[in-house]
């Protein structure tokens, strides 16, 4: 299954081409996750593959839209077909601008204290990944893990790290380029 979704991230959002990152930095190759993970095939894949790499604690995926969103929702619907119901949340960039003004989408199926695990398309620093285990903790929840599904290889696990939370990525940079 693993190797499967490799394949189907080099074919659908793995390019060569310089681009600049939410980072900042500049890059020369681009990974554009959600051609994958909003494909059919890749959306079982990744449920599926998430699905089995969290921890068993974990009662909630999800993190900052819009490239956690297919994500949160893929694993949620496996997960109840499984019989392990885990339930997607979504993170804001900002505060939502009208009614309850919230950061955090999805938090009636997730009670305060609710053990979530933070997902994401593509990691580079880690820098979206933490901002949204900032929210999310601000909000009531308790992050045990982060994960992405492509590694960039160029930070993300260290900063991850230096805030004592478990990161795991699906497949690296070093992968894709094999």
């Amino acid at each position: 299954m693993r190797d499967r979704l490799i394949t189907l991230v080099r074919q659908l959002s793995y390019r060569r081409m310089r681009v600049t990152l939410a980072s900042g930095r500049e890059s020369d190759f681009y990974v554009d996750g959600k051609q994958t993970t909003l494909n059919a095939e890749g959306a079982w894949l990744v449920g599926n593959l998430v699905l089995d790499a969290l921890h068993p604690d974990v009662v909630g995926v999800g993190g900052l839209v819009i490239g956690a969103d297919p994500i949160a929702a893929a694993t949620a619907a496996v997960s109840f077909h499984r019989g392990r119901p885990v339930h997607a949340f979504l993170v804001r960039k900002e505060a939502k601008g009208h009614g309850t003004a919230k950061y955090v989408e999805g938090r009636n199926s997730l009670p305060d204290g609710s053990a979530v695990c933070v997902v994401e398309d593509t990691t580079t620093t880690g820098g979206s990944l933490l901002q949204a285990v900032d929210r999310a903790t601000a909000e009531g929840l308790r992050v045990v893990q982060c994960l992405t599904i492509v590694d960039r290889e160029e930070g993300a696990a260290a900063a991850i790290a230096a805030r004592g939370l478990p990161f795991t990525s699906l497949i690296r940079r070093s992968e894709l380029e094999a």
